[in-house]
């Protein structure tokens, strides 16, 4: 009988998580001709993989097999292990296996169109949404209902009075309010289960997209009787150490119970003729064709790795680093920090930092820290283009402009910004490195000459061009 090691001997806490990471001591080139261990500051947009998430898909690679359709022994455990996947991510967020169904998908993204598909919506009904989304949690609802969307303050912040005042406006009407729980480019965390409250007041439902907020923060949909419960919660794997290509829709098994799913065809029946169609349950009938069983492996035990550092143990972390960075750019003189920037206060957010360096493009700012540092950041709008062009105070003249530009093939000018987004392995070392750049960067005592392509907007530096088969090569 085989009886293989467990993968993380080790027992995981937010002091040695960062031995757990994988490529944690990765070097890249930078433009002197010298290496550096590379900084990941870019979170917000995909997380690294933890080594024990790492180590159990390998170790399931020895098992893996297609599921609930083999009668082989392998097929039999990878689907007991797939099964056991839906039962943790159920467990993460507090949901209730009676009364709540999981459903594994690619990601957050596809996990709200399949909920805007899936909602039982009618004529006139009301999606009230807000002006800090993600793309994915606004795009998908203007397809299938009236989208209502609560403005921001001038930090980023939620209106709550103008929230109150769309329910007041539109009870009766709203059937779900789609709101996140973190936002993707201030860090800003929603008071999810008051508005839940509000919500349910109405006879409405809320969803909270969770892709930021849950690798950070606890998440807890609570009982069904509790007037603060979350009715449904997405998250995405790649943003919680667990890049395998899965995300998760968990919500009400009533809603997926009823109707068609909105995408068919193997897996998803019991039983097939030419004129009817019986529907598997749940979650087999929303998970069309073969799943991503590796996936579903991976992110169940990242869930498994985050519980046991534990998420009071994360928060408490990056709040003390999300601290001490905003301490230190605060009194860099020559950038602009967007959304709350009291350190004081760093506990109520996340670990992203959106800033601007004035008069320079926020794709050089960019291009100069990963070249010239090894450090990587995002800049740009962070699919959040509505938000952002809130935050920078773009006019709609100009709005039409630049999406004018866009249609010509010309990206150089668009508006944007660079954040900083930290991980539960982040240090102040990294922090440290990152600000004594960015100042070099203000004083523009920056090495290279910088050259942008008017197609993507991307700065590279004359004369640097590694040669990027040599670090990774598929043949």
């Amino acid at each position: 009988m085989r009886t293989p090691e467990p993968p993380c001997p080790c027992s995981l806490s937010i002091r040695n998580v960062r031995e757990n990471v994988v490529g944690i001591d990765t070097e890249v080139p930078l433009l002197d001709g010298s290496y550096r261990t590379y900084i990941h500051f870019d979170n917000a947009a995909s997380t690294p993989v933890l080594r024990p998430v790492f180590d159990r898909v390998n170790e399931f690679m020895d098992w893996y097999s297609s599921v609930h359709r083999g009668a082989g022994f392998k097929s039999q455990v990878a689907s007991q292990a797939y099964e056991k996947a839906h039962e943790i991510v159920c467990d993460f967020v507090g949901a209730d296996p009676g009364t709540h169904t999981v459903i594994l998908g690619k990601n957050t993204t596809e996990a709200l169109n399949k909920l805007a598909r899936r909602y039982p919506l009618e004529a006139g009904d009301v999606v009230i949404s807000s002006l800090m989304e993600h793309h994915s949690n606004d795009l998908p609802w203007r397809a299938v209902a009236q989208v209502e969307r609560v403005l921001v303050d001038g930090q980023g912040a939620l209106d709550e009075a103008h929230l109150d005042s769309l329910l007041d406006k539109h009870a009766g009407r709203v059937r779900l309010v789609a709101i996140t729980g973190a936002s993707n480019v201030t860090g800003i965390i929603n008071p999810i289960h008051r508005i839940a409250e509000k919500t349910h007041a109405i006879g409405a439902e809320i969803l909270v997209d969770a892709a930021q907020l849950a690798p950070h923060r606890a998440v807890d949909m609570r009982a069904g009787d509790d007037p603060g419960r979350l009715d449904f919660v997405v998250l995405s794997a790649h943003k919680m150490y667990a890049p395998y290509g899965t995300g998760a829709l968990i919500g009400p098994r009533e809603t997926f119970l009823q109707g068609d799913p909105e995408m068919v065809g193997g897996g998803t029946v019991e039983a097939v003729t030419l004129d009817h169609v019986r529907w598997a349950g749940l979650p087999d009938k929303e998970e069309a064709g073969s799943p991503n069983v590796v996936g579903g492996i991976a992110l169940a035990q990242a869930m498994l790795n985050l519980k046991q550092i534990g998420m009071a143990a994360v928060a408490e972390h990056e709040a003390r680093l999300t601290t001490y960075l905003l301490q230190q750019m605060t009194r860099i003189k020559g950038i602009q920090l967007f959304g709350p920037t009291d350190p004081a206060r760093a506990a109520e957010r996340t670990a992203s930092v959106p800033f601007a360096v004035p008069g320079m493009s926020h794709y050089l700012v960019a291009a100069i820290l990963s070249a010239e540092g090894g450090i990587g950041v995002r800049s740009g709008c962070f699919c959040a283009h509505p938000y952002l062009l809130h935050m920078l105070a773009v006019d709609p003249e100009s709005a039409v402009k630049y999406q004018d530009e866009i249609r010509r093939g010309i990206r150089s000018n668009l508006p944007g910004l660079v954040r900083v987004s930290l991980g539960c392995y982040s240090n102040e070392s990294e922090i440290d490195h990152f600000v004594t750049l960015l100042e070099r960067v203000v004083r523009r005592e920056y090495q290279g000459v910088y050259v942008q392509d008017p197609g993507s907007g991307a700065f590279r530096p004359e004369g640097f061009n590694p040669d990027l088969e040599s670090f990774f090569k598929l043949e």
